[in-house]
């Protein structure tokens, strides 16, 4: 793993084993929580997605996971897109198949990452997070499998259900995972589910955008 600076944000990357920067790779954009917030990004080495992950014994996925210096992510939410814009020209990214996953405040992030950017993905992972369900119509072409502890006092878990659900009534493919005695932790199961990521392997970035957006009237919607 290194950090280095991809656009305006520094990140952490790491590499599938055997990597070659002549081929392309699968890529899992991985956006961290507010508890590594302020402790710089060399830090996030230790952040649970890559401690998890780093037990699979062939994970083919690039690892890119941006570091959030502000209070949240979308206090630096246009670096954080730009950034992503830097990260799909690089020349060992499979377009085809770029992935997003967020926890918590992450969570939070990837939700409204994916609806600003749902052209990019191919399929996002969101854990324990949530977002504006009126707008999920912006998802109808991503497939999302959210998780969420049932007993989260932090983020109830009916942020997550909102968001799957309108996700769903828009005609998107979105799925939900309730652990049902977990808290606020339900990154540990999910990350290490080795079906999460063949289930990411399994969906491809058709580019296939077709937006659903019923709330244009600024006099019943402001």
């Amino acid at each position: 793993m290194e950090v280095t600076k991809i656009g305006s944000l520094d990140c952490v990357i790491r590499y599938p084993k055997g990597f070659n920067e002549k081929e392309r790779y699968p890529l899992i954009i991985s956006l961290h929580g507010a508890g590594n917030r302020d402790h710089g990004a060399d830090n996030l080495k230790n952040d649970g997605y890559f401690v998890h992950t780093s037990k699979f014994e062939n994970f083919p996925f690039v690892s890119i996971m941006p570091y959030c210096s502000e209070n949240t992510w979308f206090d630096m939410f246009e670096q954080l897109k730009a950034t992503v814009r830097e990260i799909i020209k690089m020349p060992f990214v499979d377009d085809k198949k770029v992935y997003l996953l967020g926890i918590s405040m992450g969570g939070y992030a990837a939700w409204q990452l994916g609806m600003s950017m749902p052209e990019v993905f191919a399929a996002m992972v969101p854990i324990c997070g949530g977002g504006m369900y009126w707008n999920a119509g912006r998802l109808a072409n991503v497939p999302v499998w959210a998780f969420h502890g049932a007993k989260d006092p932090t983020v109830f878990a009916e942020e997550s259900k909102k968001m799957v659900d309108a996700v769903n009534n828009c005609g998107g493919n979105a799925r939900l995972t309730i652990y049902p005695e977990n808290g606020h932790d339900a990154w540990t199961d999910t990350l290490t589910n080795p079906e999460v990521f063949k289930w990411f392997l399994e969906q491809e970035n058709k580019n296939e955008i077709e937006f659903v957006d019923k709330y244009t009237d600024p006099k019943i919607y402001g």
